[in-house]
C-alpha cells in the first residue's frame, strides 16, 4: 500500500486533466467565465495580475491580464490602461485608442497561456469571444558588455545578451541588408524557447539551411536553457570530443560568418550564438585576424597551429622519449634530465598525470571563485605547488616546464570549446606514449586525423579545405592572404553566391 500511495498523486492528476481541458476549450463571451477559467489555469500563481476596469470607448467591463516581473508596467499604464479607461475614438476599430504597436487577436486558450508566459498582456472584454494581445515584454536584462571569452584588441567591444531581439538588432547593425532573413521556431514543451535562424538568402545554401531547420524541428525536449544544450541535440556526431558548432559572444564575428555563407542560431535567454556549418580550421581563426596586417595575422595563425599540436602531444612526447626513446635526446640534455630526475621516485606518466590533474584543479577553482580571489589562487597556487613538488622529489623541473608550456599553448587557442577538447585528448595521448612510445604517438596522431576527416558539420566536411582539398580556400588557412586577394567566399560553406568583392587594386599596384 505504501508503494501505491507514493505513486498516486491526485493533485498531479487534477492538474494534467485541467490542462488538457483548457488546451481544447474556446473562449466564452462572458468575462466572469473567462476569468474563472483563467484562475483555474494559473492556480498558485501569485504574480499573475488581473486588472479589471470599464472600457470607456465601448462601455464594457474588461480585464487586462499579465505576469508581474515579465512586463513593462510603464508601457501598460501609459499605452494601454490610460487610453482604454479615459479616452474615446470616433473610429470603428475598438483598439484604435491604444498607442502601443504589435496587437494580435486570438481566441484559443493555449495561445493565451503562451502569450502570458512570454510577457505579453492579454485584454479580455465582456461580450467578446476573442482577446487582444499586446507586446509589453519588459523582463530584467543586463546591459551590453565586452565579451568575456573572446577578447579582441581591434574588434567591437560589444557582446550578445540574453535577449534574442537585442542580439538580432546587433547583427543587423553590421549587416544592414534586406537579404538578411530570420526564421523563428519554438522548442521545449515547458520552456517554449524561441529559436531564430539568421542567414543571407542570396548566399546561404538552401540544402544546408533545410538540414538545420529539420534538426531544430525534431528537438523534442521538456526544457532547453542555453545554446550548449541545443548544439548537443543537433550536432552530427555527439560522441566526438571536437565541437561541431562555433559558439560566439561577438556580433561582429557572427556577422563575418554570415557573410561567408554560414548560418547563425540565436536562442532566447542565451548570450551565445551558434554558427554552422564550420570546420576545424574555423576554430583557430580570430576576428582580429582581419583587422591586423596580413603578415602579422599569418604569423599569429602559425603560432596557433603550433599551439594546437603542443597542447595535444608535448607531454606525450616527453613521456615516450624518457620511457622508450631516450637515445633521441642529445647527450648533454640527457644528462641534465637525468640530474633533474635523480630524486624523483615516480615514473614519468605518474608525474605528468599528477601535474596535469593539479593544473586542471587550479584552473577550475580559479573559474568558480570570485575574480579577484580566483586570480590570486591561480598565481599563488601554481608557484607554491610547483616549487613544493619539485623540492619534495615528487616531480622533476623538466616536467614542470613541460606542463607549463602545454598550459600556455592551450591558452593560445582562441576558441574555448576547442581548447577544452584538446585538454581532454591530452590524457589518452600521454597513456599511449607511455605504453608504446613514439610509435604509439604516431598511431594516435593518425587516429585523430582520421576522426577529423570523418566528421561533418550539417553534412559539410569538417576537415575542409584540407580534406577535401580546396586550394582556393587556402588563402584563409594558415597564411592569411591580403583581404583584396580573397575575392570569393569559402567553398566549404557551399555558398550560392561565391563572389564577395570586386577588384580593389589595379594590376600595377599588385605588382
Amino acid at each position: 500500500m505504501r508503494f501505491l500511495r507514493s505513486r498516486y498523486n491526485p493533485r498531479k492528476k487534477y492538474n494534467m486533466e485541467t490542462k488538457e481541458i483548457h488546451n481544447h476549450l474556446k473562449l466564452s463571451n462572458t468575462l466572469s467565465e473567462n476569468l474563472g477559467h483563467l484562475h483555474n489555469l494559473f492556480n498558485d500563481t501569485p504574480d499573475l495580475v488581473i486588472r479589471t476596469f470599464q472600457y470607456k470607448q465601448i462601455g464594457s467591463q474588461s480585464a487586462l491580464v499579465y505576469l508581474d516581473g515579465l512586463t513593462d508596467k510603464v508601457s501598460i499604464n501609459n499605452d494601454i490602461l490610460r487610453p482604454l479607461m479615459y479616452e474615446t475614438s470616433e473610429e470603428a476599430d475598438n483598439n484604435s485608442v491604444v498607442t502601443l504597436g504589435g496587437v494580435n487577436v486570438i481566441d484559443d486558450w493555449k495561445q493565451i497561456e503562451n502569450a502570458i508566459l512570454q510577457g505579453q498582456s492579454v485584454l479580455f472584454i465582456d461580450g467578446y469571444k476573442h482577446v487582444e494581445v499586446f507586446d509589453t515584454q519588459g523582463w530584467p536584462q543586463r546591459g551590453i558588455e565586452d565579451p568575456q571569452l573572446e577578447a579582441s584588441l581591434k574588434g567591437a567591444h560589444i557582446g550578445f545578451t540574453e535577449t534574442a531581439s537585442q542580439n538580432v538588432s546587433m547583427i543587423r547593425r553590421f549587416i544592414a541588408n534586406r537579404e538578411l532573413k530570420i526564421k523563428e521556431y519554438t522548442i521545449g514543451k515547458r520552456s517554449n524557447t524561441k529559436v531564430s535562424i539568421l542567414y543571407l538568402a542570396d548566399v546561404a545554401h538552401p540544402e544546408v539551411l533545410q538540414e538545420l531547420e529539420n534538426r531544430i524541428r525534431q528537438v523534442d525536449v521538456d526544457c532547453i536553457l542555453n545554446t550548449g544544450e541545443l548544439a548537443e541535440f543537433i550536432e552530427d556526431n555527439p560522441y566526438s570530443p571536437f565541437p561541431q558548432f562555433i559558439m560566439t559572444e561577438r556580433p561582429d564575428s557572427a556577422a563575418s560568418q554570415l557573410l561567408q555563407g554560414r548560418m547563425c542560431v540565436i536562442m532566447e535567454r542565451s548570450p551565445s550564438v551558434l554558427i554552422a556549418p564550420v570546420g576545424i580550421i574555423s576554430f583557430l581563426q580570430n576576428v582580429d585576424d582581419y583587422s591586423t596586417r596580413w603578415m602579422v595575422a599569418s604569423f599569429l595563425r602559425i603560432l596557433r597551429f603550433l599551439a594546437f599540436m603542443i597542447a595535444i602531444f608535448l607531454p606525450a612526447i616527453y613521456i615516450s622519449i624518457i620511457s622508450f626513446n631516450f637515445q633521441l635526446i642529445p647527450l648533454d640534455l640527457l644528462i641534465s634530465i637525468g640530474e633533474s630526475r635523480e630524486r624523483v621516485s615516480f615514473p614519468p606518466i605518474i608525474e605528468a598525470l599528477l601535474m596535469e590533474v593539479t593544473l586542471e584543479l587550479l584552473r577550475e577553482s580559479g573559474i568558480r571563485l570570485p575574480a579577484p580571489i580566483g586570480q590570486t589562487v591561480g598565481i599563488v597556487g601554481g608557484i607554491v605547488i610547483g616549487q613544493a613538488v619539485v623540492e619534495a622529489g615528487i616531480v622533476s623541473n623538466i616536467m614542470v616546464i613541460v606542463v607549463a608550456a602545454t598550459a600556455i599553448a592551450s591558452f593560445s587557442i582562441p576558441n574555448y570549446d576547442l581548447a577544452s577538447s584538446l585538454r581532454l585528448i591530452r590524457f589518452p595521448m600521454m597513456i599511449i606514449g607511455w605504453m608504446f612510445g613514439i610509435v604509439g604517438i604516431v598511431i594516435g596522431f593518425m587516429i585523430i586525423v582520421a576522426h577529423l576527416l570523418s566528421l561533418e558539420s550539417l553534412g559539410t566536411p569538417y576537415g575542409a579545405p584540407l580534406a577535401p582539398i580546396r586550394f582556393s580556400d587556402w588563402k584563409d588557412l594558415v597564411i592569411r592572404a591580403p583581404l583584396w586577394k580573397m575575392t570569393i567566399r569559402p567553398k566549404s560553406t557551399r555558398a550560392v553566391q561565391s563572389k564577395r568583392m570586386g577588384s580593389n587594386r589595379s594590376q600595377e599596384e599588385e605588382k
